[in-house]
């Protein structure tokens, strides 16, 4: 919770620094821009380090079923389809806005991201900067629920249901409440599902954008 915090609040101290005028990229022009998409390259390039430092990535695939695959595959799926029925009350958002939005899966940091730099040329800087501030909202609403509402899902929808509300997130920030409520036996499911699905957030984000 206190990391989730933190995030918010450097992201408010970034929009803060913007509005006030202290760090203004648009005065660099192309440069501001090359910048902000090296920033990017370098957070895509920490997620893929962060993901090969785990020691136990190996022995946890290789001892995993192949089945236990459909599990990401059913929480971005699942996902995408509820993020694709929001457009439908959703006036001011595209269905393509509303699935670049839920292709984040609980990453809020790098989705907000790159939901800001891709749809800039579309839809300008402010509307790209707003859908990119929806993007990290929803996406710590989804972690912070995860976290508040674990003993209740695991009791309505099994040890599956709190790994498929974290997302990404099965794979640090809500893997203790998730072994804590489902049991040390649910830890590879867990991992499958958090690895996978934090590996598809840096291209589901930008194809959707591209629409």
């Amino acid at each position: 919770m206190k990391g989730t915090l933190a995030v918010v609040a450097v992201f408010a101290a970034g929009c803060l620094a913007g509005w006030a005028g202290i760090i203004d990229l648009t005065r660099l022009g192309e440069t501001g821009d090359n910048l902000t998409m090296y920033i990017l390259y370098l957070l895509i390039f920490l997620v893929g380090v962060s993901m090969g430092c785990n020691p136990d990535l190996k022995r946890i695939f290789r001892s995993v079923s192949p089945k236990l695959l459909l599990l990401p595959v059913s929480v971005i799926s699942g996902t995408l389809l509820f993020s694709a029925l929001a457009s439908l009350v959703l006036a001011r958002w595209n269905v393509f806005d509303c699935l670049a939005v839920g292709s984040g899966l609980g990453y809020y940091s790098l989705s907000s991201v790159l939901i800001s730099q891709y749809r800039e040329a579309a839809l300008g800087v402010r509307l790209a900067a707003e859908l990119g501030t929806i993007a990290l909202l929803t996406n710590i609403f989804r972690e912070m629920f995860t976290l508040l509402a674990a003993p209740v899902l695991n009791r309505l929808f099994g040890p599956f249901g709190v790994i498929a509300s974290a997302g990404v997130t099965a794979i640090d920030v809500c893997l203790p409440v998730i072994l804590r409520n489902s049991g040390n036996n649910i830890l590879p499911a867990a991992i499958v599902s958090g690895v996978v699905t934090d590996f598809s957030v840096p291209f589901l984000v930008p194809f959707f954008c591209s629409f």
